[in-house]
């Protein structure tokens, strides 16, 4: 049994992790850290803004996989880490972090967590959200617009030159690895189930905890 629980929810943008991982949070409690993998984009300050605006943000590449990687390791021996903490609007790596102890159950979500091996291998759950595109293209619109300051036509074309195209090449090609496939994005039953099997992972580990308290 492992000492800390590391759960992976992948999938496309807008199909809805991120409303899973918030109810699978707030069913668990306390003892639970979300790690966006988003956060780990790599810093881009030292380009131009219409550098910045050309790149690929939906290639594996785009994300400083190696720190990610490191990051998660640290927290499966119990260590503590400073994640990163990443501005959408501009594209760079703010000068802050945000501390993260030591937890039992650590969320890691992210489109592309799936399609990186090394990254991969590190998530002892894996759970794959599957929405239609239709759906996840409104969703994007909405976000990108209302929350990151973008245009429609600047989401639109961004979909099509490098969402759409990554999305087939890393992400849907990704679902095969997965221990459960989540299908029409969010739904109660697929919460109840990850929350349950969270619970009992928590439930015997106490119970090794008192057979063995070095554990």
């Amino acid at each position: 049994m492992p000492n800390v629980m590391i759960v992976g929810i992948a999938g496309g943008t807008g199909s809805g992790k991120t409303t899973m991982v918030r109810e699978v949070f707030q069913m668990l409690g306390d003892g639970v850290t979300i790690i966006p993998a988003d956060a780990y984009y790599k810093d881009r300050s030292s380009m131009t803004e219409e550098e910045r605006e050309k790149i690929n943000y939906d290639h594996p590449d785009a994300l400083e996989i190696q720190l990610l990687c490191e990051d998660i390791r640290k927290l499966k021996k119990g260590e503590s880490i400073e994640r990163p903490v990443y501005d959408f609007h501009t594209h760079t790596r703010k000068k802050e972090t945000v501390k993260i102890e030591h937890c039992e159950i650590i969320i890691l979500e992210g489109i592309l967590i799936f399609a990186i091996p090394e990254l991969c291998n590190l998530i002892d759950i894996r759970i794959f959200v599957d929405t239609d595109s239709d759906e996840r293209l409104m969703r994007r619109i909405i976000r990108d617009v209302m929350e990151r300051g973008r245009t429609y036509e600047g989401v639109m074309e961004q979909w099509r030159e490098t969402v759409a195209p990554m999305h087939n090449l890393y992400v849907e090609t990704s679902k095969k690895v997965s221990h459960i496939i989540v299908p029409h994005g969010y739904n109660e039953i697929a919460v109840g189930m990850v929350t349950a099997f969270l619970q009992k992972f928590r439930i015997d580990k106490k119970k090794m905890s008192r057979i063995s308290p070095g554990l």
